[in-house]
């Protein structure tokens, strides 16, 4: 099993810390779809803000104006974000430089061609008192428009390269991304919101890859076409270069200022899009309790209230940003008016030539231009960094122990369980099972039952190695789960949990999942055995058809395909987890005949709360407050009448 498989079974399995069941997997693939939704929505109505997506916090974070301390915090962080972010790219730094090289190139045959423009319009200039030497004025204009030429596929060159290399870097990140998740301890999705992680996932990752991809390229050939622009006017005119360069300062300045004072406005934005992000997500992956309990209007509310949040803060981060490439232009046409000004004063002293005052009114152009490229591709650093912040957070956070060094493989399993003195508690500090111990034969059909917060899932969490222990030993076979490789324990246990997940394919892939050499007739035999014929028959496909949304089962027909899974997967021993839960009356004795087959000759821990599903197990674990209060069969539990006799009496009053 993979860390990714073992995460889905993991996050169905916890249910929380409160062990109250997993997360709405039937609704995951809408929650992605919709948070990508807004994103898009908010980037169309205002460039830029789809990289604000990418949010600072955790579920104790949630969300707000951007505080003083974190935004000195996040704007101290660029640097290193962004050295890290170079670290990333160097298995592409051959290309980076190369991409570096065509466009200091191209940039350098940008600047050349004005000096012939000046050359040009002499010679024009001087046909005015004679006859103009069309023959030079071709060679320059084809030496100019071939220059011209080479720049722009220079140009064109280097951004085929540049994406290239960008894109193979915003790979290996998601690679390394995909591999973090699969180190993680289960305790890290405890902390953090689903939508909080999918945004780092996905958003944040697409906003680096953009930056590195516009901005990088807009950085690299802006700064070299500033200094071979301002090489070339010192060169031709040193006056009218100080002149022109001087305006042209003012706004870099001016500008600067303007990027920091947006700098927290960005940080307010993406803490805000990440609480409202966190809000859609609670909300639909519980819109039916929403409904349920006639809160829509509510939710409704609070959803407007986060949105007004998010776009007070995209507002001035956006206005202030916004701000920056206009101040340039005005920046750019007063430079004209400088070089004008003094060009023309220099003519009628006879120190420079018409030509000259050309050639400078297209290198103020060259050279303010990319002040305004810089201004945006810092802007989009500002978002950037950020998101790489939200990146780096990610993959520096705690692995679970390297299990690298343990022998791999198990041997062949008799299914004998042993809980010695096990302890354990979630990360607020308050132990939740306290000294458990208890004794599974091999074979044996254990029940584990108690009320709710009792520590049942909790203890399957522990079996599992879902969590890590506080103190005591889980053995299987007597060899410590400590001492086997997560994915080798994996191995051993066939899962069947109350809430259902089926991934987007066909009844056949979801039925053999991880399984391979299952022939038709056992795959027949088993969905007989559930009472899955009738449904595969009515099937457009039959075990081919593709399960999606459309395909419309019910909550007891997915519940069947799982049961079905775990009895093809075959494993030594078996956990069943609320398993009947979604079952009618009628199904059910059906299920539960599966189930004594399913749970016959291998170690099988069952969670119910409904006692009468568990009178034939082998022996019944009543727990309460983390502790085993009972054990015995349903016959001597109720024959002592305590706890467990009041839990099934209490049940069984209820039904009548």
């Amino acid at each position: 099993m993979s860390g990714q498989e073992r995460g889905v079974r993991a996050r169905e399995a916890a249910g929380g810390a409160g062990g109250d069941g997993g997360a709405q997997d039937a609704r995951r693939r809408d929650l992605e779809s919709v948070e990508r939704g807004l994103a898009a929505a908010v980037s169309s109505r205002e460039e830029g803000l789809a990289s604000a997506g990418n949010v600072h916090r955790g579920r104790n974070d949630p969300g707000g104006g951007g505080g003083g301390a974190v935004n000195r915090r996040t704007v101290g962080a660029m640097v290193p974000t962004v050295r890290r972010l170079l670290a990333f790219a160097r298995p592409v730094r051959s290309l980076i430089l190369l991409a570096v090289l065509l466009a200091a190139a191209g940039s350098v045959m940008t600047v050349i061609a004005p000096r012939f423009l000046s050359d040009i319009t002499d010679q024009i200039q001087a046909g005015l008192s004679g006859s103009v030497d069309m023959a030079e004025v071709r060679r320059l204009m084809a030496v100019s428009i071939a220059i011209l030429l080479g720049s722009l596929a220079l140009s064109a060159l280097e951004g085929v390269i540049m994406v290239r290399a960008t894109q193979r870097t915003a790979q290996g990140m998601r690679s390394q991304i995909d591999r973090k998740i699969d180190r993680m301890p289960l305790a890290y999705f405890d902390r953090h919101p689903l939508g909080d992680t999918l945004s780092r996932v996905s958003n944040d990752v697409d906003t680096l890859s953009q930056t590195l991809n516009n901005s990088v390229a807009s950085i690299i050939t802006g700064l070299v076409t500033i200094v071979g622009s301002a090489v070339m006017m010192f060169v031709t005119e040193w006056r009218m270069a100080l002149a022109g360069i001087g305006a042209a300062l003012v706004g870099v300045v001016l500008s600067g200022a303007l990027m920091g004072r947006s700098q927290r406005f960005f940080v307010a934005q993406q803490r805000q899009l990440g609480a409202l992000n966190g809000h859609i997500e609670e909300s639909f992956s519980g819109h039916a309790v929403i409904r349920a309990f006639n809160a829509e209007a509510s939710a409704r509310e609070e959803f407007h209230r986060r949105n007004d949040a998010l776009f007070a803060s995209a507002w001035k981060a956006q206005f202030l940003s916004g701000l920056m490439w206009p101040f340039m232009v005005f920046i750019g046409n007063f430079g004209y008016v400088v070089v004008c000004v003094v060009g023309a004063v220099l003519v009628l002293d006879g120190a420079v030539s018409v030509g000259v005052i050309v050639a400078f009114m297209v290198y103020i152009r060259i050279f303010t231009n990319p002040l305004g490229q810089i201004a945006e591709a810092a802007t989009s650093f500002q978002s950037a960094a950020a998101a790489g912040h939200r990146v780096f957070e990610l993959l520096d956070e705690e692995e679970m122990d390297d299990e690298s060094a343990k022998a791999a493989g198990v041997p062949a399993v008799a299914g004998k369980v042993e809980f010695d003195h096990v302890r354990f508690g979630y990360e607020d500090g308050e132990e939740v099972i306290h000294d458990f111990s208890a004794t599974v034969r091999p074979g044996q059909k254990v029940a584990i039952v108690g009320p709710t917060g009792a520590g049942k899932t909790t203890m399957v969490n522990l079996l599992m190695r879902f969590y890590e222990l506080w103190g005591g030993q889980i053995r299987i076979d007597g060899v410590p789960t400590t001492d086997l490789r997560r994915e080798d324990l994996d191995s051993l246990f066939s899962m069947v949990l109350q809430d259902t997940w089926l991934f987007e394919g066909s009844l056949r892939e979801n039925l053999v999942y991880q399984k391979e050499g299952v022939t038709p007739e056992r795959l027949a035999e088993v969905v007989e055995d559930v009472g899955l014929t009738e449904l595969a028959a009515q099937l457009p496909k039959g075990y081919d058809t593709v399960l999606s949304e459309q395909t419309a089962l019910s909550a007891g027909q997915r519940q069947l395909v799982t049961i079905a899974r775990a009895m093809i997967a075959d494993n030594p021993l078996l956990i069943l987890d609320e398993a009947t839960s979604s079952i009618d009356t009628r199904t059910e004795q059906l299920i539960q005949d599966a189930l004594d087959a399913l749970t016959r000759g291998r170690t099988s821990f069952v969670i119910a709360h409904r006692l009468s599903t568990i009178r034939n197990a082998d022996v019944i674990f009543v727990m309460r407050d983390g502790d085993i209060v009972e054990t015995g069969s349903h016959e001597e539990l109720l024959a002592q009448g305590g706890f467990y006799a009041e839990l099934y009496n209490s049940q069984f009053d209820q039904a009548t």
